[in-house]
């Protein structure tokens, strides 16, 4: 038989030792402790005293949160009694003919019909507006008014969101138009993160209000 070269032999003896020792450091990753997976999903920044804030400071998203973003959503055109493409034909059918009560402006009740349509979108997706934790607002001033109604919206806004105290986590009382404020269309603790500006037009002839959010999928639940 012939002898094994000193140099093949001295390499076949390397080559071992690589192996032994690739062998050991895979058996003490695998017996390692895998690392805690995070269940943080989002916290908003709440200012320090605020019990009852319209919005949020800021809100943290936790790196492995499923989102949701929505497009932006306009008011349905429920209202037949007005004429088509005018903001009236964009009064919610809450209002019945488009009647609105004393002090509910249009933006208002545009308004409140976009953040129903918000409700249904995020429902369909297994979420809820208690999920909502970032919000993007566009207004158009109505004809014959020289700025957006910012007023009224938010009154619309806080039918649906921020209408909590944060200490005592009793439902806050919200007033529609000029009416006594009373038990908001949908109680809600949740405080996104927010911006509302007026634009010079909106997509749509006779919207005054486009929304759309982000939201997070609680802990467990995934997009389906």
């Amino acid at each position: 038989m012939k002898s094994v070269p000193r140099k093949t032999f001295a390499a076949v003896l390397a080559g071992s030792a690589l192996i032994l020792t690739a062998t050991s450091c895979s058996s003490d990753t695998a017996e390692a402790a895998p690392a805690p997976e995070s269940t943080f999903v989002s916290k908003s920044v709440i200012e320090a005293g605020e019990s009852n804030p319209m919005i949020a400071q800021g809100v943290a998203i936790g790196g492995g949160t499923a989102v949701y973003k929505t497009s932006g959503l306009g008011p349905s055109a429920s209202n037949k009694a007005a004429p088509e493409g005018t903001p009236e034909s964009y009064i919610d059918s809450q209002f019945s003919g488009g009647v609105l009560p004393p002090g509910v402006t249009v933006t208002e009740a545009q308004g409140i019909g976009v953040l129903k349509k918000i409700r249904d979108n995020l429902e369909a997706q297994g979420l809820t507006l208690e999920d909502v934790v970032t919000m993007r607002v566009f207004l158009d001033n109505a004809p014959g008014t020289e700025r957006a109604d910012y007023a009224g919206w938010n009154r619309a806004y806080r039918q649906f969101f921020a209408n909590t105290n944060l200490d005592t986590g009793d439902t806050e009382l919200v007033p529609m138009g000029t009416a006594a404020p009373a038990a908001p269309i949908e109680r809600n603790s949740a405080r996104p993160s927010r911006f509302a500006l007026e634009v010079g037009s909106l997509p749509v002839a006779g919207w005054l209000v486009e929304v759309e959010v982000d939201a997070v999928y609680p802990d467990g639940k995934q997009p389906s």
